[in-house]
């Protein structure tokens, strides 16, 4: 039988933790809530095989990923076609396709004193990736699990885009529900769909613009 693990992400994106009082949280002095990125990770039995799954119909199961449908805007900003241009503020990612459109799509991003801005460029793909937890969340939290096979299952979903030689991604993630919200540790969220899409569409060294 499955059972469900409440994960804390920290210092770095996607990080989980082992279920903890909230109480034991800091919390938000805005809305009372627990300053957490939390992750819902399934954990299987140990020999268990992964199902073999479309991510395009896992995510038009899910009622939550409809929430924010991607969509082709009007662009005359001044950006070149294939850039990829992330608006921290408004929450949204913006393929740049030339011809003065690009394709916006929903995204979730870093919570309170986790956002970031910048330019990168995406050094690495990934098709249901694997996780391991970075040093810092390691030796913060000892308790972790040192590796979680890519699944779906895992909080970084279907796809993984590696943004430098930074701890940050732009990738899926197992909880459509945050899309749309600023509950990260810095990384980029995009429902299975929606990232299946742009990975797609992009290729190592693509620019990404990130704005705060």
């Amino acid at each position: 039988m499955r059972r469900f693990v409440t994960a804390l992400a920290g210092l770095a994106c996607a990080s989980i933790a082992l279920a903890a009082p909230a109480s034991a949280y800091e919390i938000d002095p805005l809305t009372r809530q627990p300053l957490s990125d939390v992750l819902t990770v399934r954990v299987r039995p140990q020999n268990a095989s992964l199902p073999a799954v479309d991510p395009l119909e896992q995510a038009a199961t899910t009622p939550q990923a409809a929430a924010i449908q991607k969509e082709i805007v009007a662009y005359n900003g001044p950006y070149s076609p294939g850039t990829i241009v992330v608006s921290t503020a408004e929450r949204r990612l913006y393929l740049i396709m030339g011809g003065g459109e690009a394709m916006r799509y929903g995204i979730g991003v870093g919570r309170p004193g986790f956002t970031w801005g910048g330019t990168q460029s995406i050094t690495m793909k990934r098709e249901w990736p694997d996780w391991r937890p970075p040093a810092e969340m390691l030796k913060r939290r000892p308790d972790l699990p040192r590796y979680m096979k890519g699944g779906i299952e895992n909080p970084l979903g279907a796809r993984a885009m590696y943004l430098g030689n930074s701890i940050y991604r732009i990738h899926g993630s197992n909880e459509p529900e945050t899309i749309g919200t600023a509950v990260s540790s810095g990384c980029i969220r995009m429902t299975n769909e929606d990232v299946s899409d742009l990975y797609t569409r992009v290729k190592v060294g693509t620019r990404v613009i990130v704005q705060r």
